[in-house]
């Protein structure tokens, strides 16, 4: 039978509603291990995903703030200040009109090369950039404190609001410690402010810099030679140009007899039974999630019981409104040993193990710090030997790789090579728990 006029047109109308209907990120939440063993306390990860979308969904993009706060210290002579200014202005290339920038640059003191400004006037700024010249010794708070405030002028929930610095040396005027600038970056999230590190070389502080980005919600990346900043600024533009909700909020409430342990790979306030993660932002079409390590109780073979609800909230750039999302975590248990291994999340179990993997990578760059080289290349070949036999069991190329990269760590803890391996342990560990794309 033929369908009727009036069908095909109720069809058609439900097509151009589904065509036009709000973006949404998508959000999903399971198990790592959603059949647990019968009859005995057991643990389970719990997985909370958001993946932006697309920002072809949106009519136009998140409008930009953002202050780029560049180091002229003596250090920075040469090949280095000629390539950040090369980066910077390829950066601000990408911007449009109506976008904000300023431009900070400092030594022992700080100078605004451009106020908070839109992005009007390109030759004006990049003529103001071309004449950024070094100086003298490395004020990396003062210099953020000013890009924050140049920041603040345009400040708007409506826009990405960020602070990006390039360093390629200690902080050795003004406060200068991790907590410090730690402290700094938790302030200014508190304003809906980032803050992305770029290390540049073999002489920053990585523990300040990871501090300040992890604090603030920014990304962080390692630059060993000048060289490669043009490709981090392109990644760290492409980031900040692509956000599609912002004040992302994950709740998880466990129900009553299944404990909350910890969160793995990042802060969390865990009370009592609710755990509750912030993220300052989400980029189209990538992925960050959440993972929170849950004791369960001894249960009866053949029960499903609730494990927890969810709720994330975020505001939603393509439609300027808030967003939310509620779901429902169940888990059954079971007698047989087989049942609990076949149903595991291979995913699931994947991210949570490469998350357990950074914090053993962790716990072996604090043993080359003590100075227990050979400690520490034991600690980085076991969990190796841990990431490559759970890259066979759950069929995970990233652990696999992540193994390889510890093996390759382990190879270089001797005085000549460490400052750089350890730098480039810290940017790793950060990426991963982060889940930032470069």
């Amino acid at each position: 039978m033929k369908p009727t006029l009036p069908l095909i047109a109720a069809l058609a109308l439900a097509t151009l509603v589904s065509a036009h209907a709000a973006p949404e990120v998508k959000v999903i939440a399971g198990l790592g291990r959603p059949v647990l063993p019968a009859d005995e306390k057991g643990t389970t990860y719990l997985k909370v995903a958001l993946t932006g979308f697309s920002s072809t969904r949106m009519e136009r993009r998140t409008p930009v703030n953002v202050a780029i706060v560049l180091d002229r210290s003596g250090s920075m002579s040469g090949e280095k200040i000629r390539k950040a200014k090369e980066a910077a202005i390829m950066a601000i290339d990408r911007l449009n009109s109506d976008d904000i920038v300023s431009v900070i640059a400092f030594d022992d003191k700080v100078q605004v090369l451009v106020p908070a400004t839109k992005v009007s006037d390109r030759a004006g700024i990049q003529a103001a950039i071309e004449r950024l010249q070094p100086g003298g010794s490395t004020a990396i708070f003062a210099g953020v404190s000013k890009g924050a405030a140049e920041v603040r002028k345009f400040l708007s929930r409506e826009r990405m609001n960020r602070v990006i610095l390039l360093s390629d040396g200690l902080a050795n005027v003004g406060p200068s410690s991790p907590g410090e600038l730690g402290e700094l970056g938790a302030s200014l999230i508190k304003e809906r402010i980032s803050v992305t590190t770029i290390g540049l070389g073999d002489g920053f502080n990585e523990d300040l810099m990871t501090q300040l980005a992890r604090q603030s919600d920014g990304n962080h990346g390692f630059a060993e030679n000048a060289g490669d900043l043009a490709r981090i600024f392109n990644a760290e533009f492409g980031d900040i140009l692509s956000v599609v909700a912002q004040e992302v909020c994950v709740k998880i409430r466990c129900a009553e007899g299944f404990r909350p342990v910890r969160v793995l790979g990042r802060d969390a306030d865990i009370t009592g039974q609710q755990v509750v993660v912030r993220l300052n932002q989400l980029y189209a079409d990538q992925e960050k999630y959440v993972i929170l390590e849950v004791e369960t109780p001894a249960t009866a073979s053949g029960r499903t019981r609730q494990l927890a609800s969810v709720e994330v909230t975020y505001a939603n750039m393509a439609t300027r409104n808030s967003a939310s999302h509620s779901l429902s975590v169940t888990a059954s248990f079971n007698a047989s040993r087989r049942m609990v291994e076949e149903r595991e999340d291979r995913s699931i179990m994947a991210s949570a193990i490469e998350l357990i993997g950074v914090e053993n990578n962790k716990r072996a760059l604090a043993l080359r710090d003590a100075g227990k080289i050979e400690e520490a290349k034991s600690a980085l070949v076991g969990n190796r030997d841990f990431l490559t036999e759970n890259a066979a069991r759950y069929d995970a190329p990233k652990l696999k790789e992540y193994g390889v990269s510890n093996d390759a760590q382990s190879k270089q803890l001797d005085e000549s090579s460490w400052n750089l391996n350890r730098k480039s342990m810290k940017k790793d560990q950060y990426s991963r728990e982060a889940q930032q794309s470069y």
